[in-house]
């Protein structure tokens, strides 16, 4: 698992499985960064809230990279955010992600290399193996004492009566058709329905998935000066992929220092079709 450093934050914080480490890994990324978009709920609260049909520990482990999940186990991590949180189709999300799924398999599939019968061992070598695995077991517990016991600090608290509200696309409806490797502008409109004006905030980038290739945009973009009751147009040019396929991006509100606003609020997205 990589780690990161963020503003406001002491210690180290997780950052998901490196993608380039493998099939595996690269599908555990994808399903780090959804659970991001979708405002990193817990486990727990994927399984009892938004109803996901598979264990606390099934659903953690997906996420982490060490195997692959079944394919029922990461529809039910998938289904609950990219479909419950995110607002996405569900045939269309489970179109996506079961490509994803059957290409991290057969590609694990692909490198696997057979493990040869075990034979015959010495007494004196399965001693030797068990101090050996008993020095790692040892080395691993104080690793992870050290790991855990640097104290995380959490993100700054939004302002109390922040709220936003989605009010409408207003180019580039979901579902639209873009020609491969062109450039257009997808804007949205919100509503402040707080009492907190916004000032120095971003749509920053949380997430994204699609086959093949992304959506190019930037990592953020700003959000003008909005006042309580007011509507506010915000604007991202987008770089299609240069082959056909599908790309979805979501989008967080965030502050100056890139701390995430408003993290119960449903992510906003956009969603094409590449031709």
């Amino acid at each position: 698992m990589d780690v990161e450093r963020r503003p406001g934050r002491r210690g180290r914080v997780a950052r998901g499985p490196a993608e380039d480490s493998g099939p595996v890994a690269g599908f555990a990324r994808r399903l780090w960064e959804l659970k991001r978009a979708a405002g990193d709920p817990s486990y727990d609260r994927m399984r009892d809230e938004y109803g996901a049909l598979a264990s606390k520990s099934a659903l953690s482990a997906a996420a982490r990279g060490e195997r692959l999940p079944s394919w029922e186990t990461s529809w039910e991590f998938v289904r609950v955010l990219a479909v419950g949180v995110l607002g996405g189709d569900e045939d269309e999300v489970r179109h996506a992600w079961r490509g994803e799924w059957e290409r991290a398999r057969d590609a694990l599939t692909a490198g696997a290399v057979p493990e040869p019968a075990p034979g015959p061992e010495p007494e004196r070598s399965r001693r030797t193996a068990f101090v050996l695995a008993g020095a790692v077991a040892l080395v691993l517990v104080a690793a992870l004492v050290f790991v855990f016991a640097v104290p995380f600090g959490s993100e700054p608290a939004a302002p109390a009566g922040d709220a936003s509200e989605f009010v409408a696309d207003v180019t580039v409806p979901d579902g639209s058709e873009v020609a491969a490797g062109s450039v257009f502008v997808k804007t949205w409109e919100f509503r402040n329905a707080g009492t907190v004006g916004w000032v120095g905030r971003y749509l920053v980038r949380a997430g994204s998935f699609g086959n093949p290739g992304e959506c190019a945009t930037p990592e953020r973009v700003s959000v003008p000066q909005t006042a309580p009751g007011e509507h506010v147009r915000v604007s991202v040019e987008v770089r299609a992929p240069d082959r056909p396929g599908h790309c979805q991006v979501y989008w967080k509100m965030a502050d100056e220092q890139g701390h995430i606003l408003l993290p119960n609020t449903r992510a906003v997205f956009f969603s094409v079709r590449v031709i």
